[in-house]
């Protein structure tokens, strides 16, 4: 099989360095741009889910930052523990670069995420320490365990984050952010029922290479991959022949979204450029944060004017 590249050696120290949540970066400054903050239950959910729309709102100036909520040290088939959770932040730090986004990744244990007191409040100090606007996550109804105990820690946040004596250190915000859910595809109790669906034509090669630097996830297969799908990926060395490999299964996946939800696409972005948009990512409003009007939508998502202004 082609060998994936030995890590240096890691210590504890060096380990929490880099992922321990107080060495984040410092809040946005307050200067009038949208502030949003995803949440992805490991280090690539945040960017498969929302990587195209988080560079559409970083190229216009807004702040972005995508947090993995677990380290993600037991996400690949050949190798865990602190040398992988070294590698996927530094591979989440590298797509950040790319995207113009802020990463933060949360030292807990990858599959063992729990909704605890601690974990709410962490939750709850991180969006307030960014002063989110928008706040997206997974819903609470998925495959992994992580994935439905950040969309609950988050729906648990949603009114917490405006309550001044829960977590005093941290000020509360004085209005509840805007929450929503990033897409998945299962049916119970409910199918994903998308309120706002944004075009990332535009921005979808950007979000390729982002991507491109996960290759722990992207070309190896994470958790459920194989020495059988390594040899079946163009090999390191070849990286026009990576990102074309990567390239179809984005394209596939990015236009079925697209297509799904193409109802959603014309109603926002009017019906001749709604039925040409190719690729699109897609979100849910949440319930339990502020609910947004029509003309709040397109403040907080202001996109879908994009053609007629230039």
């Amino acid at each position: 099989m082609r060998s994936i590249p030995a890590l240096p050696a890691i210590t504890l120290f060096s380990l929490f360095f880099l992922i321990a949540p107080a060495f984040a970066a410092d809040p946005p400054a307050d200067d009038g741009k949208l502030r949003i903050i995803v949440f992805g239950a490991h280090p690539d959910d945040a960017e498969y889910k929302a990587g195209g729309t988080a560079t559409k709102w970083a190229r216009l100036g807004h702040h972005v930052k995508l947090v993995s909520v677990t380290n993600g040290d037991i996400g690949h088939w050949q190798m865990a523990g602190g040398p992988l959770a070294q590698r996927r932040t530094a591979e989440v730090h590298a797509a950040a670069k790319i995207m113009g986004v802020t990463s933060q990744v949360l030292d807990i244990h990858d599959g063992e995420l729990l909704p605890t007191l601690k974990n709410r409040k962490l939750i709850t100090q991180l969006i307030r320490e960014w002063r989110a606007d928008v706040v997206i996550s997974h819903r609470p109804w998925d495959y992994h365990p992580d994935h439905r105990y950040t969309g609950i820690l988050v729906q648990d946040a949603a009114f917490m984050v405006t309550v001044p004596y829960f977590c005093p250190d941290v000020p509360a915000l004085q209005k509840n952010p805007v929450f929503l859910y990033s897409s998945d595809g299962f049916r119970k109790p409910y199918p994903f029922q998308p309120d706002v669906a944004v075009s990332v034509d535009d921005t979808f090669d950007t979000k390729l290479d982002a991507i491109h630097e996960l290759p722990s996830q992207a070309y190896e297969g994470g958790a459920n991959g194989s020495e059988e799908l390594v040899r079946s990926v163009p090999p390191e060395s070849d990286s026009k022949g990576r990102k074309a490999w990567l390239r179809a299964r984005w394209a596939d996946r990015q236009s079925a979204e697209a297509n799904r939800f193409r109802d959603v696409l014309t109603r926002l972005y009017g019906e001749e450029r709604g039925k040409a948009v190719k690729y699109a990512e897609t979100f849910e409003l949440c319930e339990y944060g502020s609910r947004p009007t029509a003309d709040e939508i397109k403040r907080l998502f202001p996109f879908f004017d994009e053609a007629s202004k230039k």
